[in-house]
Order: structure tokens, then sequence, then C-alpha cells
């Protein structure tokens, strides 16, 4: 916020910023800023007093929010703000801070700007009209008349909006002369300039309506592309040949609905010309007896218009919800655009396998790419990648959870596909090797300030010690590396005095710790490439990452010369012969796909990388899997014998419910995590977890033959063993 402050009035020649030279500000001697809430508010002033160009006397600050600072009495907002302007408003100056009061009801005619820095979407239009208005009155002080008011909205998608809805506009593509009349009226009475860095430029009615469509990027971005908006109307013109492809698209990927409803302004036309749609609306209008049956069979077709293109998007969305990943971690300079052309050839042949489903090729996507709206996909790609961007020029701390933000608007494709929601992360790690976890202790919302979890001799030999070597096995999102990194580096900050924490020197802290701390396999080129991104953005610096040609065939069929490889400390690029991993962590693929269209029927895989991480002789494993291994599961009788007889395993949580750590996934069985630990030989402390309910008990995990997860059940097997033996 101060940085923004000091935009505001920075003295550049090139600038447009409404403090920044002499003249603007004369112009802008008074103005009001809206602000979220009472807290925001009493925050701001006290930023404004305190800062160079408004504080010191230089502009009365007024913070009619709430009951106002303390050493305001403003229980009359109004003459609060006429005191601040004094006798002659035309030699002073004043700033007024509000969340909501002097907004209606009150005329103010020394304003002659509104700043509105309260983000939302909830706005209406008719409270933001009624807010930005308020600078609209005349006035004439001293001779001089007030020509012009200015609105600041730092919020373009938001302006767009109150434009579209104050001007009753329908916002589809194809917009009716009507909708071109209404906009041109409301831009000749209420100008829109956009400004970007030191550009301005003025919308007209055609950059205004194409804008409108641009405007709801944020929605397809934060909705995963999981939106309607990302597609455009030539799902509403599909033949019977484009169904029939459907149909076989639908063969391979399944359908399914979109996971949240959005309600806002509907930016498709439904593919109608303007004609159509204008005689679509004057049917619907007239009472159902009174149609004829021309129209009756008119509304029918275009019924089963819409619903074919609501099937095509229910099938595209296996496609389109995997995209934004491959997005975020695309090798491609910041400022080039990713196209729904170019997309395509911007991932690696293995990776595009490993992150699409299965039998969904390059070919496939190509031929159905022409349903995709190209201005919001380029839009929303842009700002997937500059979401990422700013996100560097924060500190580690903040940079942490705009990353975590971020991956929390991705989708989880399916089971083969997990990606390890930030939470999982979070309570997995902190559970078995401590760290700092960035939730409550009940994991329902993240906290403000990360918490140190101790967990004795674990936490102190790896996340608190940075001399520790950590290997996550199976990188894809580098979320675990991410909580590993901060973990460690936190540690490595308690080396320097607090006062010599600047952004460079914690950047610089964070990077030793990635070069010397963090060790990741993955599977393909574009896994590193994302796990990259989440380390280090888009800096410059080391990563020990390797992305093998064939990670499954080397786990399977080449162990030896797998673990040979990943231990050797030129593998690594490291001055050492052999690599001692403190700790092998991460969140293992689930299952092949071996082409059975069959509901959880897949070759278990998971199994192979416990097996190799054991091998790879760490001090701790842990990793969350399945839990099929120890309630039943194809294939899986040797590795479930092996490991109910490894005493080593300290800790086994088990969740019944795959949904309550991967939602909207259904891992049959249910997913555990466990703790393993070279040094400890007794009794497993198991955890399981089924509605909400908690149940604890220490057990030989190899006593029973037949092992159930109810731990009251456990009392019963005991008498009926015993019963047995008599």
């Amino acid at each position: 916020v101060r940085r923004f402050l000091d935009l505001l009035c920075k003295s550049d020649k090139n600038s447009n910023y409404p403090f920044s030279t002499e003249e603007y500000r004369a112009y802008f001697r008074h103005s009001l800023w809206m602000v979220p809430g009472v807290k925001e508010a009493k925050a701001l002033s006290a930023l404004l007093k305190a800062h160079p160009a408004f504080g010191s006397g230089a502009f009365n600050i007024v913070n009619v929010a709430g009951s106002g600072d303390e050493e305001i009495d403003s229980n009359d907002a109004l003459d609060a703000v006429r005191h601040a302007f004094g006798s002659n408003p035309d030699e002073t100056y004043s700033i007024t801070i509000s969340c909501g009061r002097l907004t209606t009801g009150v005329t103010v005619p020394e304003w002659t700007a509104v700043f509105m820095l309260a983000g939302t979407f909830s706005t209406s239009a008719s409270s933001y009209l009624q807010t930005i208005f308020r600078v609209q009155s005349p006035a004439n002080i001293n001779g001089k008349v007030k020509e012009r008011c200015f609105v600041f909205d730092f919020a373009p998608d938001r302006t767009l909006k109150m434009v579209a809805e104050a001007g009753r506009l329908s916002t589809k593509t194809g917009n009716t002369s009507n909708d071109r009349k209404i906009m041109g009226e409301f831009l000749n009475y209420c100008p829109v300039i956009a400004v970007e860095g030191s550009n301005m430029r003025q919308y007209n009615v055609d950059s205004m309506l194409q804008q409108l469509k641009k405007a709801y990027t944020d929605r397809v971005v934060r909705n995963g592309f999981d939106d309607k908006n990302l597609y455009n109307d030539n799902l509403l013109k599909l033949d019977d040949i484009e169904l029939a492809d459907f149909e076989a698209l639908k063969k391979i990927v399944g359908a399914s609905k979109q996971t949240e409803k959005v309600k806002d302004i509907d930016i498709n036309r439904q593919g109608f010309t303007d004609e159509e749609y204008e005689q679509l609306q004057a049917i619907e209008a007239k009472p159902k007896k009174e149609r004829t049956p021309e129209e009756i069979a008119f509304l029918e077709e275009k019924k089963k218009k819409r619903d074919n293109a609501q099937k095509a998007m229910s099938i595209l969305r296996g496609v389109s919800i995997r995209i934004p990943l491959l997005i975020y971690g695309a090798e491609v300079p910041a400022d080039k655009e990713i196209t729904v052309d170019n997309f395509v050839d911007l991932v690696d042949d293995s990776s595009w396998n490993e992150f699409m489903p299965a039998g969904v090729t390059k070919e496939t996507y190509k031929k159905f790419s022409k349903y995709y709206e190209q201005d919001v996909f380029v839009a929303a790609g842009r700002q997937i990648r500059n979401m990422a961007l700013a996100a560097d020029e924060l500190s580690p701390d903040e940079r942490v959870k705009k990353i975590a933000d971020q991956f929390a608007m991705f989708k989880n494709p399916d089971k083969e596909t997990v990606l390890t929601p930030w939470r999982v992360v979070n309570m997995h790690m902190s559970d078995c090797l401590g760290g700092y976890c960035f939730y409550n202790e009940d994991f329902t919302e993240t906290i403000e300030e990360p918490r140190f979890v101790d967990r004795g001799k674990v936490t102190q030999e790896t996340f608190a010690n940075i001399n520790a070597q950590i290997l996550e096995i199976n990188s894809k999102t580098g979320l675990y590396p991410l909580y590993v990194v901060y973990s460690i580096y936190r540690k490595r900050c308690e080396t320097v005095n607090a006062h010599e924490l600047t952004i460079e020197k914690q950047y610089q802290l964070w990077q030793k710790t990635v070069e010397d701390n963090i060790f990741v396999i993955c599977k393909t080129p574009m896994a590193k490439a994302i796990t990259r991104r989440t380390l280090l953005g888009y800096r410059k610096g080391k990563l020990n990452a390797h992305a093998f040609d064939d990670l499954i065939m080397q786990l399977k069929e080449k162990p030896d010369q797998f673990k040979e490889k990943v231990l050797r400390g030129s593998f690594w690029k490291k001055e050492c012969n052999e690599m001692k991993f403190d700790a092998v962590v991460g969140n293992p693929p689930y299952q092949l796909d071996v082409g059975i269209k069959k509901e959880n029927y897949g070759l278990p895989i998971y199994n192979d990388f416990v097996v190799q991480s054991i091998k790879l002789a760490p001090k701790y494993l842990s990793m969350i899997t399945p839990s099929r291994w120890f309630t039943g599961g194809r294939g899986l009788e040797e590795y479930r014998r092996k490991m109910l007889n490894d005493k080593h395993i300290k800790k086994l949580v088990d969740f019944v419910d795959s949904k309550v750590c991967f939602p909207g996934v259904d891992v049959a069985g249910g997913v555990s995590y466990f703790i393993w630990d070279e040094c400890y030989n007794d009794k497993c402390e198991f955890i399981s977890i089924f509605n909400n309910k908690k149940s604890s008990m220490f057990l030989d995990l190899n006593k029973y033959s037949i092992f159930t997860r109810y731990n009251e059940a456990l009392c019963i097997i005991d008498k009926v063993k015993e019963k047995s033996k008599r």
C-alpha cells in the first residue's frame, strides 16, 4: 500500500497518476477514497498521515468509516469533511476515507475525484454509480467552475461490469444495434479511459463492447478453466458429424458438470444472430397459450442447440481443466502470448501424456480447439502467468501464500492426475515431519503467521536443519518442495540479524535453501518446469531437479540403476561421491491406465515408489498413497506383506473417505500417509479418520491376517482369534 501511495504522487514527466504534478494536485485538492471496511479505513488513514507527500498537514485526512479515527469526532461525517475543507477550499487539500458513509443523500461539490479502492465482485451497479456520482455535483469555488470529475478504479473488470449493468446491456457476442446505441450514450455521458503504464487511451463503443467480453477472464482463471465463458458459440452450431466427434471424445474423457455455478453477466449470445435473439426474446415474453406452432418449433430448435452445447462443454471440461497448470509452467517469455493454437506446441509429448487424459493426443486437442474463445483463452493465460510473476515481487513469506492461492484455482482432474492441495501438503508434512504449517490446528483455514510444528528428533534432523537434504521423488506441482524449502529457509533466517533481512537478503537465503536442501525427481520436463516456477518463479537460480525419460519403467525394470543414479553426487552436480538423504517425501502416482474402462481399475504403481524410496536409505520416508495396500487391492500382496512386517513405520494416518484430502476425486478404499523411521522399531501409531471422527491406537501391523481400519473392531477380532484357539 505504501508503494501504491508513492506511485500516486511520483514526479515523472511520463506519469499520468493523479498526484504526480502540481497541476494534478491542484485539481484533485479534495477527493473521496472508498475502501472495503472500517479496519482498512483506519489503516489507510494512518499510512496517509505518515506519508511524506500526503502527511504532515499537506492533506487533511478525514476518516468517516465506522467511528473514524480516535482523534476525530465523526458523529456528523459531513461536518467533519467540511471542516477539513476550511473556509477557502481552493487553498486546502483533503482526502475523505469511507467504506459507505457519505455515498448517498449528500452533496459535496468540492470533491473532484473518487478512488475506488474496494475490490469486490459483489458491488451492485446502483451503489457503484451512486458513489461515483458524488463527485459530479456542480461547483463554483472562488469563481472557478468545476467542469470535470474523475473516477479512478483499479479493477477494470468491475468497471466494465458496472457499465454493462448500468446500461442494461445484453453483453453478448454479436450485440444488437440497441446495445451499441446505449453504450454510445453512456460513453458520451461518462467517458472511460484506460491507463497502462504511462499510456492512456479512451474507449469507443467498439473497443468497450469487445472489452466486456474479456472482463470475465478473471472468472475463467479462478474457476480453473471450468467455466462456460472459455468457449465460443461454435458449440451452438454443431452438426451431426461434430456431435459424433464429441460422443467419441466422451468415451475417452467422460462427461462432468461444472463444479461451481457462477451467477454473472452471460457474455455469450448463445450463437444467435441479432434477429434470432430478438425473436427469441419476443417469443419467450409471450404467454405459452399465445405462441404459434411456428414459434414453438423455433423455441424447441434453439433449446436443442443449447442442450447440445451444454453436453459438449461437459465433455470438453475434462481437457480444459488441465490447461491452466500447463500454462503456469510453460517455459516461454513472460511477454509472449499463449494462444489456443500455439499452446499445444509448448508442451513436449511426454508431458502432454502425463497431464492430459489417456487417449487425448495433441491431434485430438487440435480437432476440438476451434471451440475455445481465443480472446478469453489468451487473456486467461496471460493472467495466470502474471499472477506468478507478480508473486516474485513479494517477500518469500507472502510469495508462498500467493502461489498456494494460485494453485487453489487449479482443478483435480482424476485419481491418475491427483494434484495434492496445499492444505493436504501442510497436514501431511506437519503431522509426520513437523516444520512451518500455514493452517490452523484443525486445518479448516489458513493463518496469517505460519506456526512451527515440532515433532522432536525428526523435525530437528529435517526441517529445522539447514544442512538437511530432502528428496521429493515425484514432483508435479512443487508444493511439497515449497513446504520443505520454506521450513528450512525460516531456520536459515535465524542465522541472520533481523535488521539485515531485507527482501534481497531473504531471497539470497531462499535461493541458498533451494540449492542446498531440496532435490526433485519428476516424470516429465513440464512437471520439472512447473516445480521450478513454484520454487523460483521467473527468477534465475539453480534447482536440483531431474526429469526422467520414463520414470515408471526405471523404477519397475531398472531399480538398481535408478538407485545408483539418484545416490550419485555427480548426478546432482554435487562434490560428494554419494548422496545421503535425510528424508524422502511426496505423493507418488497411484496407478497406470491399462486400457480397461472400469471404475478404479488400473495397475498400482505407488508401491514401487515406496519400495524404491526405502532402498535409497533415507533417515525418514513419508508419503501419501491409497489405503488399498492394507485393505485389499489387486497386485499388492507382496507389498502388503512387506509393509505390515516393517516395524520402521512409526505412524499411519488413514482417511477412509479420500475426498477429505482430495475433493472431487474418489480414490477407492481411501488414502493414507505414513512416516517410516530407520531408527524406529516398535508398534505403529494407527490413526483412523472417518465421518470427522478420529480414533488412535498403537498396534503391531503384522499381528492380524485381517486388517481393519476401524479400531473399535480390533477387540472383536482378538476375541474371535482367542475362540479359534480353543
